[in-house]
This record gives C-alpha cells, structure tokens and sequence, in this order.
C-alpha cells in the first residue's frame, strides 16, 4: 500500500529532492503541498482530502510548522505526522511531541532514520 504523503515545505529544491529520494526508495504516493503555514493547515484539515503522513518543516515562507503540527492533534488514528528539521534540538523535540507529532528527525543527519521509518510505516 502507498503512503499518501503530504509535504510543507517551503523550500522547493529541498522538497523536489526529498520526493525524488522517498518515490525511489519507498512506497509513497505524493498527495501535495504546502509552503506556509495557512496552506498546510487549510489541506491537512479538510476531511476532503486524504493522507496518510504529513512531513513538515519547521521554519516556513510564512508562519510556521508547529501551528501545522498542532492543527493536526485530531487527525484520524492511520494518520503520521513527521517533522523534518534543520532544527531539531531538544526544546524543539520536545515541543513537537506534546503536539502530538509521530517523529521528529534532523534534516542535517537524519535522512536514513526517516527513510527506516517510512520503512517501518509499510
């Protein structure tokens, strides 16, 4: 089964090569995105819309990924919500997990612990 993905990210050259890496090395289908946080909110949110994970950056063109995050605490129980980071300190993680968000990961160095995870996911 496909993982429908959704991405907020803003930058698009980070996005373009995370979706190139994750189709060619996982199951996902990518369902859409975001860059600023209104957008990512209004599509994560709409009942209309299907998805089964979220990757979400934190620093966004506008606003930012824990108002994202923190829209998403009443998602359906299939649903994941990830963060991916440059900024992933402690305060930030912790943060992120009382919202709610499934896992958090450093895009600096973690790249193959998200790729482990999507592979756990399938």
């Amino acid at each position: 089964m496909k993982l429908r993905t959704f991405f907020v990210e803003d930058n698009a050259t980070i996005r373009e090569n995370l979706v190139e890496t994750l189709l060619e090395l996982t199951d996902v289908q990518p369902v859409g995105y975001a860059e600023t946080e209104a957008e990512g909110k209004a599509w994560l949110t709409d009942p209309h819309n299907a998805w089964d994970l979220a990757i979400v950056d934190l620093f966004l063109r506008q606003g930012s990924g824990l108002g994202v995050v923190a829209a998403c605490q009443q998602r359906q129980p299939h649903q994941r919500v990830v963060v991916l980071s440059n900024y992933a300190t402690l305060d930030v993680r912790q943060r992120c997990k009382e919202l709610g968000v499934d896992a958090i990961f450093d895009k600096s160095n973690e790249i193959d612990a998200l790729l482990d995870y999507f592979m756990e996911m399938q």
